[in-house]
């Protein structure tokens, strides 16, 4: 087999339907770059690892620099990594952009995680960039992991990272729980993001009344996936055992008097710190603690 010519053929047939085929031209791409890498690998296996340079050469001189020896290494890698039956299923769903991306991870089950997340999220390119470098999925427990990998079900809280990042552009110093609320409020779709998927804002300083006494929200949020409100607690000190307290009182206020058919209200405490050694005995299931973290 003439392994250059099959190469060039394959590019020149992607070039051509890139210009023709719009709307099919990224699906087109990857399914291209795939069939690539693989001739490259056999192509290696049989003349040796230096092959790449020959072709890359011989290719920008027809074809422009984007098929350097860098890309040709990158498509090959692409190939590797999704040749496998159980990736297989994967190797098409996003862009080439998304797969130039996540070829820098090492790990199969971080990029694993961040494929899910792209395709559950429809993450653009930018997107994905940005929480891979927010490191996200190193972020969550080693449960929460380890639950990934075996395909265990996750609950809400599972996937809620630790710390939880919160957009500060402006550098503006946090002394108020008031002005916490508040960066977030300005950046609230990124912080939902943040949080996990599906989450929907109800309101903030959400007013209730227990009693002859009104108690305040700081954000209280609803997630579609599992139907259930979100009572979310925000403190700029380090945890404290009567905060447990106060998002179980909302909690429960919002499970008797507004919540209809809904799952359990759940609740997450956002703190500056945590203290797990106060934590291990006043936890409670359906509270996720996080601490915070400017960005």
């Amino acid at each position: 087999m003439n392994y250059y010519n099959e190469i060039k053929n394959k590019i020149i047939d992607n070039e051509i339907y890139s210009k023709v085929k719009d709307y099919l031209k990224e699906r087109h791409k990857v399914v291209t770059y795939f069939e690539i890498g693989k001739l490259l690998d056999e192509a290696g296996g049989k003349y040796g690892d230096n092959i790449i340079d020959n072709y890359s050469k011989r290719l920008v001189a027809e074809f422009g620099k984007k098929y350097d020896g860098r890309t040709l290494r990158r498509i090959r890698q692409y190939y590797r990594t999704f040749k496998d039956e159980k990736w297989a299923p994967l190797a098409t769903k996003l862009s080439w952009s998304h797969y130039s991306e996540l070829l820098s991870l090492k790990d199969e089950n971080k990029i694993m995680y961040y494929i899910n997340v792209s395709l559950e999220k429809r993450l653009s390119k930018r997107e994905l960039r940005e929480i891979i470098r927010s490191n996200e999925y190193e972020r969550l427990s080693i449960e929460t992991r380890n639950k990934l990998i075996a395909n265990v079900k996750t609950d809400i809280k599972d996937l809620i990272p630790n710390p939880i990042l919160i957009r500060n552009h402006n550098n503006i110093g946090i002394v108020t729980e008031k002005a916490l609320r508040q960066l977030i409020l300005e950046e609230i779709e990124p912080f939902m993001k943040e949080l996990g998927s599906s989450f929907s804002f109800i309101g903030s300083e959400y007013k209730i009344k227990i009693g002859d006494r009104n108690y305040y929200i700081d954000i209280l949020l609803f997630n579609i996936e599992y139907n259930c409100y979100v009572v979310v607690e925000l403190k700029i000190t380090e945890f404290k055992v009567e905060y447990i307290s106060q998002v179980q009182k909302y909690m429960n206020y919002v499970d008797c008097n507004i919540k209809k058919h809904c799952n359990n209200t759940i609740g997450i405490l956002i703190c500056k710190r945590e203290n797990k050694f106060v934590m291990e005995y006043c936890s409670d299931e359906r509270i996720a603690v996080r601490e915070y973290k400017l960005v």
